[in-house]
């Protein structure tokens, strides 16, 4: 058996050592189509399997060293890239990411990944708290909410820190994005949607309609699409979010519409 490297501690890393874990991860990935991204391969516990898939993959790999050991193991046409993911452009062609990313650096890692193009689906494994807030578990955080009208996010199982080595001082989990075929806010409206998500979370109010001081028929209208008066940002689901907005802007209501859009895999 191969003996694993403990991960350098200024790069964060907590290898995934827990095979039933990674069966996980791979049998989501195996889900999907096209070409694979890994971000973060380490010693390659999801490299080689996703290897095996037999689709392209990319494993983005920070550390040298353990960059230059996986590429002697891994055959093209699997390609090992030392480099930074941070940093690391993505394609604008459809693909999938996959990777057990550094605890330390996953906010910054999921914001790199939302603003990046072309990816349809993403398998990451994160920490815990972030999943669950990532997924709306307990309500929706601001971010997620700002993001919920172009992807769909899922928590699908919780990682314990002993599946890892070294042993992380909190749980992981893993956590499904999938961009959705047809976004329920146009993307010339991104911005305009965004600032406006962020000020009703930040507003002053007991719910919805104290924060945004809404007229009588958009009042009616929040009714009519099942959001009560009382009602806090956090509990909003995604169409709601997306019907809010568009009242906002003195649009005509096409919450039902918005509701049947579903997201589907680009296989």
């Amino acid at each position: 058996m191969r003996t694993q490297r403990p991960g350098r501690h200024e790069l964060g890393q907590n290898f995934l050592i827990d095979q039933k874990i990674i069966d996980v991860v791979v049998g989501l990935v195996a889900d999907t189509g096209g070409p694979i991204i890994e971000i973060g391969a380490g010693d390659g516990a999801l490299t080689l399997p996703l290897h095996r898939l037999g689709r392209p993959l990319t494993a983005v790999e920070l550390d040298g060293r353990r960059a230059a050991r996986l590429a002697s193991r891994v055959p093209p046409p699997t390609e090992i890239v030392n480099a930074d993911f941070l940093h690391h452009t993505l394609p604008s062609a459809p693909h999938v990411l996959a990777g057990n990313l550094p605890f330390h650096l996953t906010t910054a890692m999921l914001r790199h990944v939302l603003h990046a193009p072309g990816w349809t689906d993403a398998v990451l494994l994160v920490q815990w708290e972030v999943a669950r807030r990532r997924a709306g578990v307990g309500g929706a955080t601001m971010m997620t909410a700002q993001w919920w009208p172009w992807f769909e996010f899922r928590l699908v199982t919780r990682v314990p820190a002993g599946a890892f080595f070294p042993k992380p001082g909190v749980d992981g989990g893993v956590l499904t994005m999938t961009r959705r075929t047809r976004p329920l806010v146009e993307h010339a409206d991104r911005d305009r949607y965004q600032a406006f998500v962020q000020r009703v979370f930040t507003g002053r109010g007991r719910g919805i309609d104290e924060i945004l001081a809404a007229p009588r028929e958009t009042r009616r209208r929040l009714r009519e699409e099942g959001v009560p008066p009382t009602a806090l940002p956090k509990s909003l689901t995604a169409p709601q979010w997306a019907e809010v907005f568009r009242l906002q802007r003195g649009s005509p209501a096409r919450a039902r519409g918005v509701s049947s859009n579903r997201t589907a895999r680009r296989r």
